[in-house]
Protein backbone atom coordinates (compact mmCIF):
# COMPACT_ATOMS: atom_id res chain seq x y z
CA UNK A 1 0.00 0.00 0.00
CA UNK A 2 1.25 3.46 -0.90
CA UNK A 3 0.13 6.95 0.16
CA UNK A 4 0.73 10.18 -1.73
CA UNK A 5 0.72 13.94 -1.29
CA UNK A 6 -0.21 16.30 -4.13
CA UNK A 7 1.05 19.88 -3.80
CA UNK A 8 -0.34 22.38 -6.32
CA UNK A 9 1.71 25.56 -6.68
CA UNK A 10 1.44 28.60 -8.92
CA UNK A 11 4.16 27.38 -11.30
CA UNK A 12 3.81 23.59 -11.08
CA UNK A 13 2.44 20.60 -9.19
CA UNK A 14 4.19 17.61 -7.66
CA UNK A 15 2.93 14.25 -6.45
CA UNK A 16 5.16 12.50 -3.89
CA UNK A 17 4.67 8.82 -3.05
CA UNK A 18 5.50 7.12 0.26
CA UNK A 19 5.27 3.50 1.39
CA UNK A 20 3.13 2.23 4.28
CA UNK A 21 5.94 3.13 6.73
CA UNK A 22 6.02 6.74 5.52
CA UNK A 23 9.31 6.32 3.65
CA UNK A 24 9.66 8.52 0.58
CA UNK A 25 9.78 6.57 -2.67
CA UNK A 26 9.36 8.83 -5.67
CA UNK A 27 7.74 11.91 -7.13
CA UNK A 28 6.51 13.36 -10.40
CA UNK A 29 6.43 17.06 -11.31
CA UNK A 30 4.81 19.11 -14.07
CA UNK A 31 5.00 22.85 -14.55
CA UNK A 32 2.55 25.18 -16.26
CA UNK A 33 2.55 28.83 -17.30
CA UNK A 34 1.17 31.47 -14.94
CA UNK A 35 1.21 35.23 -14.45
CA UNK A 36 -0.22 35.86 -17.89
CA UNK A 37 0.14 39.59 -18.58
CA UNK A 38 -0.65 42.57 -16.37
CA UNK A 39 -3.80 40.96 -15.04
CA UNK A 40 -1.90 38.06 -13.41
CA UNK A 41 -3.97 35.00 -14.27
CA UNK A 42 -3.50 31.25 -14.51
CA UNK A 43 -5.35 28.62 -16.56
CA UNK A 44 -6.94 26.08 -14.19
CA UNK A 45 -7.47 23.67 -17.08
CA UNK A 46 -3.68 23.41 -17.50
CA UNK A 47 -3.33 22.72 -13.79
CA UNK A 48 -5.91 19.94 -14.04
CA UNK A 49 -4.05 18.43 -16.99
CA UNK A 50 -0.77 18.57 -15.06
CA UNK A 51 -2.36 16.89 -12.03
CA UNK A 52 -3.72 14.05 -14.16
CA UNK A 53 -0.26 13.68 -15.73
CA UNK A 54 1.61 13.33 -12.42
CA UNK A 55 -1.05 10.91 -11.16
CA UNK A 56 -0.57 8.80 -14.29
CA UNK A 57 3.23 8.86 -13.87
CA UNK A 58 3.06 7.55 -10.32
CA UNK A 59 0.16 5.12 -10.89
CA UNK A 60 2.18 3.37 -13.60
CA UNK A 61 5.03 2.77 -11.14
CA UNK A 62 2.93 2.28 -7.99
CA UNK A 63 -0.47 0.78 -8.86
CA UNK A 64 -1.34 0.28 -5.18
CA UNK A 65 -1.66 3.98 -4.24
CA UNK A 66 -4.38 3.91 -1.59
CA UNK A 67 -4.89 7.62 -1.19
CA UNK A 68 -3.85 11.07 -2.41
CA UNK A 69 -3.98 14.18 -0.24
CA UNK A 70 -4.47 17.50 -2.05
CA UNK A 71 -3.00 20.83 -0.93
CA UNK A 72 -2.77 24.03 -2.95
CA UNK A 73 -1.96 27.71 -2.98
CA UNK A 74 -4.74 29.99 -1.74
CA UNK A 75 -7.08 32.79 -2.87
CA UNK A 76 -7.21 31.88 -6.58
CA UNK A 77 -10.72 30.76 -7.55
CA UNK A 78 -12.02 28.72 -10.48
CA UNK A 79 -15.42 29.40 -12.08
CA UNK A 80 -17.01 26.39 -13.79
CA UNK A 81 -20.29 25.27 -15.31
CA UNK A 82 -22.34 22.35 -13.98
CA UNK A 83 -20.03 19.82 -15.64
CA UNK A 84 -16.91 21.37 -14.10
CA UNK A 85 -15.69 23.03 -17.31
CA UNK A 86 -13.56 26.11 -16.64
CA UNK A 87 -15.26 29.32 -17.81
CA UNK A 88 -12.52 31.89 -17.24
CA UNK A 89 -8.83 32.12 -16.49
CA UNK A 90 -8.26 32.40 -12.74
CA UNK A 91 -6.96 35.53 -11.02
CA UNK A 92 -3.93 35.13 -8.78
CA UNK A 93 -3.72 37.07 -5.53
CA UNK A 94 -1.41 39.55 -7.28
CA UNK A 95 -4.05 40.45 -9.89
CA UNK A 96 -5.00 44.13 -9.44
CA UNK A 97 -8.73 43.64 -10.00
CA UNK A 98 -11.19 43.75 -7.10
CA UNK A 99 -9.88 46.81 -5.25
CA UNK A 100 -13.02 48.89 -5.86
CA UNK A 101 -15.29 45.96 -4.90
CA UNK A 102 -13.33 45.34 -1.71
CA UNK A 103 -13.61 48.99 -0.70
CA UNK A 104 -17.35 49.00 -1.37
CA UNK A 105 -17.94 45.75 0.55
CA UNK A 106 -15.91 47.08 3.48
CA UNK A 107 -17.87 50.33 3.50
CA UNK A 108 -21.22 48.50 3.48
CA UNK A 109 -20.38 45.91 6.16
CA UNK A 110 -17.71 47.67 8.16
CA UNK A 111 -14.09 46.57 8.41
CA UNK A 112 -14.50 45.25 11.96
CA UNK A 113 -17.47 43.07 10.96
CA UNK A 114 -15.52 41.43 8.13
CA UNK A 115 -12.50 40.91 10.39
CA UNK A 116 -14.57 39.36 13.17
CA UNK A 117 -16.39 36.95 10.85
CA UNK A 118 -13.63 36.00 8.41
CA UNK A 119 -10.49 36.41 10.50
CA UNK A 120 -9.04 38.56 7.68
CA UNK A 121 -8.40 42.23 7.21
CA UNK A 122 -10.29 43.15 4.01
CA UNK A 123 -8.03 43.16 0.97
CA UNK A 124 -8.46 42.70 -2.77
CA UNK A 125 -5.95 39.82 -2.75
CA UNK A 126 -8.67 37.50 -1.44
CA UNK A 127 -11.19 35.65 -3.60
CA UNK A 128 -14.45 37.45 -2.85
CA UNK A 129 -13.66 40.97 -4.17
CA UNK A 130 -12.38 39.44 -7.42
CA UNK A 131 -15.49 37.24 -7.70
CA UNK A 132 -17.56 40.41 -7.34
CA UNK A 133 -15.47 41.98 -10.12
CA UNK A 134 -16.30 39.12 -12.49
CA UNK A 135 -20.00 39.35 -11.69
CA UNK A 136 -20.05 43.07 -12.39
CA UNK A 137 -17.72 43.20 -15.39
CA UNK A 138 -18.30 39.89 -17.18
CA UNK A 139 -22.02 39.16 -16.77
CA UNK A 140 -22.04 36.80 -19.76
CA UNK A 141 -19.54 34.56 -17.93
CA UNK A 142 -21.25 34.94 -14.57
CA UNK A 143 -24.55 33.76 -16.04
CA UNK A 144 -22.98 30.35 -16.72
CA UNK A 145 -21.35 29.89 -13.30
CA UNK A 146 -22.59 26.88 -11.32
CA UNK A 147 -19.53 26.29 -9.09
CA UNK A 148 -16.94 28.49 -7.42
CA UNK A 149 -13.90 26.45 -6.46
CA UNK A 150 -10.51 27.26 -5.06
CA UNK A 151 -7.67 25.18 -6.48
CA UNK A 152 -7.76 22.38 -3.89
CA UNK A 153 -11.47 21.64 -4.20
CA UNK A 154 -11.36 22.14 -7.98
CA UNK A 155 -8.88 19.27 -8.21
CA UNK A 156 -10.70 17.16 -5.60
CA UNK A 157 -13.88 17.58 -7.65
CA UNK A 158 -12.03 16.75 -10.88
CA UNK A 159 -10.75 13.51 -9.33
CA UNK A 160 -13.83 12.40 -7.38
CA UNK A 161 -16.85 14.43 -8.50
CA UNK A 162 -17.28 15.62 -4.88
CA UNK A 163 -17.39 19.34 -4.05
CA UNK A 164 -15.76 19.90 -0.66
CA UNK A 165 -13.22 22.41 0.62
CA UNK A 166 -11.31 22.31 3.86
CA UNK A 167 -11.65 25.08 6.44
CA UNK A 168 -8.14 26.52 5.98
CA UNK A 169 -8.50 27.11 2.24
CA UNK A 170 -12.09 28.34 2.58
CA UNK A 171 -10.71 31.04 4.88
CA UNK A 172 -8.73 32.52 1.97
CA UNK A 173 -11.97 33.60 0.25
CA UNK A 174 -12.74 36.36 2.81
CA UNK A 175 -16.26 34.89 2.90
CA UNK A 176 -15.79 32.12 5.49
CA UNK A 177 -17.02 32.30 9.08
CA UNK A 178 -14.14 31.00 11.21
CA UNK A 179 -16.29 30.66 14.32
CA UNK A 180 -19.19 28.70 12.81
CA UNK A 181 -17.02 27.01 10.15
CA UNK A 182 -19.32 27.78 7.24
CA UNK A 183 -19.58 30.35 4.48
CA UNK A 184 -21.01 33.58 5.83
CA UNK A 185 -24.47 34.49 4.55
CA UNK A 186 -23.99 38.00 5.91
CA UNK A 187 -20.85 38.66 3.88
CA UNK A 188 -22.01 36.84 0.76
CA UNK A 189 -25.48 38.42 0.72
CA UNK A 190 -23.88 41.85 0.90
CA UNK A 191 -21.50 40.86 -1.90
CA UNK A 192 -24.38 39.53 -4.01
CA UNK A 193 -22.89 36.03 -4.29
CA UNK A 194 -24.88 32.85 -3.63
CA UNK A 195 -23.30 30.67 -0.92
CA UNK A 196 -24.55 27.52 -2.68
CA UNK A 197 -21.99 28.09 -5.45
CA UNK A 198 -19.17 27.19 -3.07
CA UNK A 199 -18.09 23.69 -2.07
CA UNK A 200 -19.12 22.17 1.26
CA UNK A 201 -16.65 23.16 4.03
CA UNK A 202 -15.07 20.17 5.81
CA UNK A 203 -12.31 19.68 8.40
CA UNK A 204 -8.74 19.44 7.16
CA UNK A 205 -7.96 15.82 6.33
CA UNK A 206 -11.50 14.80 5.27
CA UNK A 207 -11.78 12.10 2.61
CA UNK A 208 -13.86 12.92 -0.47
CA UNK A 209 -14.12 9.23 -1.30
CA UNK A 210 -12.76 7.25 -4.24
CA UNK A 211 -11.78 8.54 -7.66
CA UNK A 212 -14.35 8.32 -10.43
CA UNK A 213 -14.31 5.65 -13.10
CA UNK A 214 -13.27 8.26 -15.66
CA UNK A 215 -10.39 9.47 -13.44
CA UNK A 216 -9.19 5.89 -12.95
CA UNK A 217 -9.24 5.33 -16.72
CA UNK A 218 -7.30 8.54 -17.50
CA UNK A 219 -4.70 8.19 -14.73
CA UNK A 220 -4.34 4.46 -14.11
CA UNK A 221 -5.20 4.97 -10.44
CA UNK A 222 -7.13 2.17 -8.78
CA UNK A 223 -10.90 2.70 -8.44
CA UNK A 224 -10.30 2.25 -4.71
CA UNK A 225 -7.89 5.20 -4.47
CA UNK A 226 -9.36 7.83 -2.16
CA UNK A 227 -8.75 11.58 -2.35
CA UNK A 228 -8.34 13.66 0.82
CA UNK A 229 -8.90 17.43 1.22
CA UNK A 230 -5.79 18.77 2.97
CA UNK A 231 -6.09 22.49 2.42
CA UNK A 232 -3.92 25.58 2.13
CA UNK A 233 -0.27 24.78 1.40
CA UNK A 234 0.94 26.64 4.51
CA UNK A 235 -1.25 24.40 6.68
CA UNK A 236 0.08 21.27 4.98
CA UNK A 237 3.64 22.52 5.53
CA UNK A 238 2.97 23.05 9.24
CA UNK A 239 1.71 19.49 9.57
CA UNK A 240 4.66 18.18 7.57
CA UNK A 241 7.06 20.12 9.79
CA UNK A 242 5.69 18.52 12.95
CA UNK A 243 4.11 21.70 14.30
CA UNK A 244 1.54 20.12 16.60
CA UNK A 245 1.20 22.57 19.49
CA UNK A 246 1.45 26.26 20.34
CA UNK A 247 5.10 25.94 21.43
CA UNK A 248 6.19 25.40 17.81
CA UNK A 249 6.13 27.78 14.86
CA UNK A 250 6.99 26.77 11.29
CA UNK A 251 9.56 28.66 9.26
CA UNK A 252 8.86 28.17 5.57
CA UNK A 253 12.04 29.26 3.83
CA UNK A 254 11.04 29.10 0.18
CA UNK A 255 10.58 31.69 -2.55
CA UNK A 256 8.26 33.44 -0.09
CA UNK A 257 9.43 33.60 3.52
CA UNK A 258 6.62 32.64 5.91
CA UNK A 259 6.51 32.23 9.69
CA UNK A 260 3.46 30.25 10.81
CA UNK A 261 2.82 30.17 14.56
CA UNK A 262 0.01 28.24 16.28
CA UNK A 263 -2.51 29.66 18.77
CA UNK A 264 -4.18 27.46 21.39
CA UNK A 265 -7.04 30.00 21.49
CA UNK A 266 -8.77 32.32 19.05
CA UNK A 267 -6.79 35.57 19.01
CA UNK A 268 -8.49 38.96 19.05
CA UNK A 269 -9.47 39.77 15.42
CA UNK A 270 -9.07 43.51 15.93
CA UNK A 271 -5.52 43.19 17.25
CA UNK A 272 -4.59 40.72 14.50
CA UNK A 273 -5.99 43.00 11.80
CA UNK A 274 -3.70 45.83 12.88
CA UNK A 275 -0.84 43.90 11.33
CA UNK A 276 -2.94 42.28 8.57
CA UNK A 277 -2.51 38.91 10.27
CA UNK A 278 -5.10 36.32 9.34
CA UNK A 279 -6.79 33.84 11.68
CA UNK A 280 -7.01 30.35 10.17
CA UNK A 281 -8.57 27.25 11.77
CA UNK A 282 -5.87 24.61 12.28
CA UNK A 283 -6.17 20.84 12.27
CA UNK A 284 -6.22 20.52 16.08
CA UNK A 285 -9.62 21.41 17.53
CA UNK A 286 -9.72 24.88 19.06
CA UNK A 287 -6.38 25.92 17.55
CA UNK A 288 -5.57 28.50 14.90
CA UNK A 289 -2.57 29.69 12.90
CA UNK A 290 -1.57 32.94 11.32
CA UNK A 291 0.83 33.79 8.50
CA UNK A 292 3.59 36.35 8.97
CA UNK A 293 5.29 36.57 5.62
CA UNK A 294 7.50 38.40 3.16
CA UNK A 295 6.95 38.11 -0.59
CA UNK A 296 10.71 37.84 -1.11
CA UNK A 297 12.55 35.19 0.87
CA UNK A 298 14.57 32.94 -1.39
CA UNK A 299 13.39 35.15 -4.25
CA UNK A 300 15.54 38.01 -2.94
CA UNK A 301 18.64 35.79 -2.80
CA UNK A 302 17.90 34.62 -6.34
CA UNK A 303 17.69 38.25 -7.46
CA UNK A 304 21.06 38.98 -5.89
CA UNK A 305 22.66 35.96 -7.55
CA UNK A 306 21.12 36.49 -10.98
CA UNK A 307 21.74 40.24 -11.06
CA UNK A 308 25.02 40.75 -9.21
CA UNK A 309 26.81 37.40 -8.86
CA UNK A 310 27.12 36.18 -12.44
CA UNK A 311 30.89 35.71 -12.21
CA UNK A 312 30.58 33.98 -8.83
CA UNK A 313 27.91 31.73 -10.30
CA UNK A 314 30.34 30.55 -13.00
CA UNK A 315 33.15 30.01 -10.49
CA UNK A 316 30.88 28.07 -8.14
CA UNK A 317 29.83 25.78 -10.98
CA UNK A 318 33.46 25.10 -11.86
CA UNK A 319 34.18 24.23 -8.21
CA UNK A 320 31.14 21.97 -7.91
CA UNK A 321 29.45 24.27 -5.37
CA UNK A 322 26.09 25.93 -5.45
CA UNK A 323 26.46 29.68 -5.89
CA UNK A 324 24.71 30.19 -2.54
CA UNK A 325 27.29 28.06 -0.72
CA UNK A 326 30.10 29.76 -2.61
CA UNK A 327 28.95 33.26 -1.59
CA UNK A 328 28.56 32.13 2.02
CA UNK A 329 32.13 30.77 1.97
CA UNK A 330 33.49 33.96 0.44
CA UNK A 331 31.89 36.02 3.19
CA UNK A 332 33.18 33.68 5.94
CA UNK A 333 36.74 33.93 4.59
CA UNK A 334 36.85 37.70 5.00
CA UNK A 335 34.51 38.44 7.90
CA UNK A 336 33.82 37.32 11.44
CA UNK A 337 31.20 34.57 11.54
CA UNK A 338 27.76 35.17 13.06
CA UNK A 339 28.14 38.94 13.04
CA UNK A 340 25.95 41.37 11.05
CA UNK A 341 27.18 43.26 8.01
CA UNK A 342 25.75 46.50 9.38
CA UNK A 343 24.02 47.11 6.04
CA UNK A 344 20.24 47.39 5.85
CA UNK A 345 18.19 45.71 3.13
CA UNK A 346 14.44 46.34 3.00
CA UNK A 347 13.29 43.13 1.25
CA UNK A 348 10.25 44.69 -0.43
CA UNK A 349 11.43 43.83 -3.95
CA UNK A 350 7.92 42.54 -4.73
CA UNK A 351 6.06 44.86 -2.38
CA UNK A 352 5.53 44.53 1.36
CA UNK A 353 3.51 41.73 2.95
CA UNK A 354 2.69 41.63 6.67
CA UNK A 355 2.47 43.79 8.68
CA UNK A 356 2.18 46.51 6.01
CA UNK A 357 0.42 44.84 3.04
CA UNK A 358 1.79 47.62 0.87
CA UNK A 359 2.17 46.62 -2.77
CA UNK A 360 3.66 50.02 -3.55
CA UNK A 361 6.71 49.57 -1.32
CA UNK A 362 10.05 48.87 -2.99
CA UNK A 363 13.34 47.23 -2.10
CA UNK A 364 16.10 49.34 -0.53
CA UNK A 365 19.79 48.75 0.23
CA UNK A 366 21.40 51.13 2.73
CA UNK A 367 25.10 51.24 3.54
CA UNK A 368 26.84 50.61 0.22
CA UNK A 369 30.40 51.84 -0.31
CA UNK A 370 32.85 51.62 -3.20
CA UNK A 371 34.43 48.66 -1.42
CA UNK A 372 31.23 46.65 -0.88
CA UNK A 373 31.49 43.15 -2.33
CA UNK A 374 28.86 40.89 -3.86
CA UNK A 375 29.10 38.44 -0.97
CA UNK A 376 28.45 41.28 1.49
CA UNK A 377 25.33 42.31 -0.40
CA UNK A 378 24.21 38.67 -0.54
CA UNK A 379 24.71 38.32 3.21
CA UNK A 380 22.88 41.60 3.83
CA UNK A 381 19.95 40.33 1.76
CA UNK A 382 19.79 37.26 4.01
CA UNK A 383 19.81 39.56 7.02
CA UNK A 384 17.07 41.77 5.57
CA UNK A 385 14.71 38.80 5.19
CA UNK A 386 15.41 37.74 8.79
CA UNK A 387 14.99 41.27 10.18
CA UNK A 388 11.62 41.46 8.43
CA UNK A 389 10.64 38.19 10.12
CA UNK A 390 11.82 39.57 13.47
CA UNK A 391 9.63 42.63 12.94
CA UNK A 392 6.68 40.31 12.29
CA UNK A 393 7.55 38.04 15.19
CA UNK A 394 7.56 40.98 17.60
CA UNK A 395 4.11 42.00 16.35
CA UNK A 396 2.50 38.56 16.58
CA UNK A 397 4.00 37.93 20.04
CA UNK A 398 1.80 40.76 21.27
CA UNK A 399 -1.30 38.75 20.26
CA UNK A 400 -0.74 36.04 22.88
CA UNK A 401 1.83 33.66 21.40
CA UNK A 402 4.31 31.67 23.46
CA UNK A 403 6.60 30.15 20.81
CA UNK A 404 9.54 28.25 22.27
CA UNK A 405 11.07 26.73 19.13
CA UNK A 406 10.86 26.78 15.35
CA UNK A 407 10.80 23.98 12.79
CA UNK A 408 12.25 25.02 9.42
CA UNK A 409 11.37 23.65 5.99
CA UNK A 410 11.90 24.71 2.40
CA UNK A 411 15.06 25.16 0.36
CA UNK A 412 16.41 27.81 2.75
CA UNK A 413 16.52 25.25 5.57
CA UNK A 414 19.54 23.70 3.84
CA UNK A 415 21.64 26.80 4.50
CA UNK A 416 23.47 26.40 7.80
CA UNK A 417 24.42 30.08 7.70
CA UNK A 418 20.84 31.28 7.24
CA UNK A 419 19.47 28.91 9.87
CA UNK A 420 22.04 30.07 12.44
CA UNK A 421 21.29 33.70 11.55
CA UNK A 422 17.56 33.14 12.14
CA UNK A 423 18.23 31.45 15.49
CA UNK A 424 20.50 34.33 16.55
CA UNK A 425 18.14 37.11 15.48
CA UNK A 426 14.90 35.56 16.74
CA UNK A 427 16.69 34.21 19.82
CA UNK A 428 14.94 30.85 19.44
CA UNK A 429 16.23 27.35 18.65
CA UNK A 430 15.50 26.37 15.05
CA UNK A 431 15.40 22.77 13.87
CA UNK A 432 15.89 22.12 10.17
CA UNK A 433 13.74 19.23 8.97
CA UNK A 434 14.97 16.57 6.56
CA UNK A 435 12.42 17.23 3.86
CA UNK A 436 12.14 20.51 2.00
CA UNK A 437 8.74 19.45 0.62
CA UNK A 438 6.87 19.64 3.91
CA UNK A 439 3.59 20.27 2.06
CA UNK A 440 3.57 16.88 0.38
CA UNK A 441 4.71 15.21 3.60
CA UNK A 442 1.87 16.83 5.57
CA UNK A 443 -0.60 15.84 2.88
CA UNK A 444 0.63 12.25 2.90
CA UNK A 445 0.50 12.12 6.72
CA UNK A 446 -3.20 13.02 6.80
CA UNK A 447 -3.85 10.72 3.85
CA UNK A 448 -2.19 7.90 5.76
CA UNK A 449 -4.57 8.51 8.66
CA UNK A 450 -7.57 8.56 6.30
CA UNK A 451 -6.40 5.27 4.74
CA UNK A 452 -5.81 3.58 8.10
CA UNK A 453 -2.02 3.42 7.67
CA UNK A 454 -1.52 5.58 10.77
CA UNK A 455 -3.76 5.88 13.82
CA UNK A 456 -3.17 9.57 14.43
CA UNK A 457 -0.89 12.53 13.77
CA UNK A 458 1.62 11.42 16.40
CA UNK A 459 2.14 8.04 14.76
CA UNK A 460 2.32 9.66 11.33
CA UNK A 461 4.90 12.16 12.58
CA UNK A 462 6.98 9.42 14.20
CA UNK A 463 7.23 7.70 10.82
CA UNK A 464 7.53 10.65 8.43
CA UNK A 465 9.15 13.64 10.17
CA UNK A 466 12.91 13.58 10.59
CA UNK A 467 14.76 16.50 12.24
CA UNK A 468 18.26 17.09 10.85
CA UNK A 469 19.93 19.68 13.06
CA UNK A 470 18.98 22.21 15.74
CA UNK A 471 20.59 25.64 15.65
CA UNK A 472 20.75 27.30 19.07
CA UNK A 473 20.99 31.08 19.54
CA UNK A 474 24.34 32.70 20.28
CA UNK A 475 23.86 35.42 22.92
CA UNK A 476 26.66 37.68 21.64
CA UNK A 477 25.48 37.36 18.05
CA UNK A 478 21.92 38.15 19.11
CA UNK A 479 23.08 41.32 20.84
CA UNK A 480 25.04 42.41 17.77
CA UNK A 481 22.10 41.76 15.45
CA UNK A 482 19.75 43.67 17.75
CA UNK A 483 21.94 46.78 17.49
CA UNK A 484 21.45 46.73 13.72
CA UNK A 485 17.80 45.66 13.99
CA UNK A 486 17.05 48.78 16.06
CA UNK A 487 17.91 50.77 12.93
CA UNK A 488 16.06 48.36 10.63
CA UNK A 489 12.78 48.93 12.51
CA UNK A 490 12.88 52.58 11.37
CA UNK A 491 13.76 51.83 7.76
CA UNK A 492 10.32 51.39 6.17
CA UNK A 493 8.87 54.56 7.69
CA UNK A 494 12.00 56.50 6.75
CA UNK A 495 12.13 55.54 3.06
CA UNK A 496 8.50 54.88 2.16
CA UNK A 497 7.61 58.57 1.58
CA UNK A 498 10.50 58.82 -0.90
CA UNK A 499 9.06 56.13 -3.18
CA UNK A 500 6.51 58.54 -4.59
CA UNK A 501 3.51 56.27 -4.56
CA UNK A 502 0.69 55.99 -2.09
CA UNK A 503 0.35 52.85 -0.02
CA UNK A 504 -1.80 50.25 -1.76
Amino acid sequence: MKIAGLDIGTTGCKLSVFDENGIYLDRSYRDYPSLRGDEQTIDASLIKDAVFAVCKDMAEKYPDIAGIGVTSFGETFVLTDEAGNVLLESMLYTDPRGKEQCERLTKELGEETIETISGLKPHEMYSLPKIMWVKENQPEVWAKVKHIFLMEDFIVHALTGVSQIDYSLATRTMAFDIKHLCFSDKILNTAGVDASLFSKPVPTGTSAGAVTKDTAFKTGLSRDTIVVSIGHDQIAACIGAGANDADIATDGAGTVQCLTPIYDHEPDPEIMAEGSYCIVPYILEGTYVTYAFSYTGGALLNWCVDTLAKEEKRTAKENGDSVNQYLEKLYAQNHEANRPTGMLVLPHFAGAATPYMDTGSKGVIVGLTAGTTVEEIYRACMEGVVYEMMLNYERVKETGLHVRKIHATGGGAKSKVWMQMKADVLNLPITAMETVDAGTVGSAMLTGIACGVFQDLKEAADHMIVPVHTYTPDAKAHEAYMDVYARYRKLYEAVRPLMGKEQA
